[in-house]
């Protein structure tokens, strides 16, 4: 039996997108009314929340909208986190907003998703934002997107709307970089298919999206082949009974790691033998992503934060040139060409200055701006960095964790942009 097939993928994290006012936080607010994942009390908040408000029903967004701003405005601002759980998994839910100024909410909420949800509202058809998502989805590299085409019950579930928006989506999502993309008829006010099937849509036999949800197979999407375990903390021992005790704490990041395997040390290039593998419940034959163990090794040698242990026959590049797609988060300053950032990859933290700014991208026709360098706000960039030392780096495409990165301002602290190695 392969590793991957040992794995038990019990939690699933699934993000929300579509534009303004498709229904994201309704369609969240009915998973968790409908699966029984929210209490009495919070059900009677809302109650009492939109009688006062004059609605009709019950609004089930208010569920998510949890920030006073976003319930007095009725929008999703700032990314809710949400958790339930089902007897079949464990969900965490990322509801992001559609606003267009909020793209780099989008991103964060998305970044370690294994599910993308794309509303689009059955009236409307694929929208400029749909678009703008469905593109972050497959920067993202974000492994299953499910398109909920939401609101059937006001075009009367008509069967040829819906395949005409699937045909629409089909066409632009053959220029990007989605592998598994699923569609579904719903309506998120009323709950048809969201938990339970609707009898209003004979004509479509797929699951419901509950049933999605809890059955679509993810163990694959973790990288289980290229050996990957960046060392956070060095373990010494507390007292003298383990006085020769040298642990190396972190997550896996990619690979099964396994008691006995001959193992690389970055940067120094020394090899050395797995001797033990210790997680949360004690000793442990084999680890893998996205575990946190603590690995023992045979040789005594000298790692430390930031260091790296993988295969001496899989390696990551070793590199200080490091090209990314960059997602710009500052609605202060823009990215500045030449400009000096603290650089955050996996547990190491370096210094590295823009060395070139190649093209802006045209989040919503995919074209590239080569004459563009002004990166502001949420803008999408090809951008070549040089650090001070060097980092252990994957394409994002093979390894969303090693092939990650985050940009900080040095003088405000900051968080300024996410990048995506090429």
């Amino acid at each position: 039996m392969a590793d991957s097939q040992l794995i038990d993928s019990e939690l699933l994290r699934f993000t929300t997108a579509g534009s303004v006012d498709d229904g994201k936080s309704t369609l969240i607010g009915r998973l968790l009314y409908d699966s029984k994942s929210i209490f009495q009390d919070q059900y009677e908040q809302i109650e009492r929340i939109s009688e006062k408000r004059g609605e009709e029903g019950v609004n089930l967004a208010l569920l998510t909208d949890g920030l006073k701003s976003e319930r007095e405005q009725g929008i999703t601002i700032d990314v809710a986190y949400r958790y339930f759980a089902t007897p079949k998994r464990k969900f965490i839910i990322a509801d992001t907003p559609g606003h267009i100024q909020y793209t780099r909410n989008m991103v964060t909420g998305a970044s370690s998703a294994n599910v993308a949800l794309i509303l689009i509202d059955a009236r409307n058809g694929v929208a400029e934002q749909t678009r703008r998502h469905a593109i972050i989805a497959s920067l993202l590299q974000i492994p299953h997107v499910v398109v909920c085409i939401n609101k059937m019950d006001l075009v009367d579930y008509d069967e040829n709307i819906y395949n005409r928006i699937q045909d629409d989506f089909e066409k632009f999502a053959a220029k990007l970089d989605v592998i598994d993309v699923h569609f579904i008829p719903i309506s998120a006010l009323i709950g048809d298919n969201v938990v339970h099937r609707s009898t209003e849509t004979p004509w479509y036999d797929g699951p419901t999206l509950m049933y999605y949800l809890e059955n679509v197979h993810i163990a694959s999407d973790h990288n289980f082949i290229d050996n990957r375990f960046p060392v956070q903390y060095v373990i010494r021992p507390y007292n003298d009974e383990y006085h020769d005790y040298r642990g190396y704490a972190g997550r896996v990041a990619g690979g099964v790691m396994k008691k006995g395997d001959e193992v690389m040390l970055l940067p120094s290039g020394f090899t050395t033998k797995i001797k033990m593998i210790q997680g949360p419940s004690g000793e442990q034959e084999r680890a893998f992503p996205p575990e946190s163990v603590t690995v023992l090794l045979d040789d005594d040698f000298d790692l430390s934060r930031g260091d790296m242990i993988v295969r001496a026959n899989n390696k990551p590049e070793i590199t200080q040139d490091v090209e990314i797609m960059l997602v710009w988060f500052d609605s202060d300053k823009p990215l500045q060409l030449k400009g000096k950032y603290t650089l955050m990859h996996t547990s190491q933290q370096v210094r590295c200055v823009v060395k070139e700014i190649r093209y802006k991208l045209d989040i919503n026709s995919l074209h590239r701006l080569e004459e563009e360098t002004d990166i502001h706000m949420n803008d999408v960039a090809r951008v070549v960095l040089r650090t001070t030392k060097p980092l252990f780096v994957d394409a994002y495409r093979k390894n969303r964790i090693t092939g990650s990165l985050i940009l900080v301002d040095e003088g405000t602290n900051n968080t300024v942009g996410a990048g995506m190695i090429i």
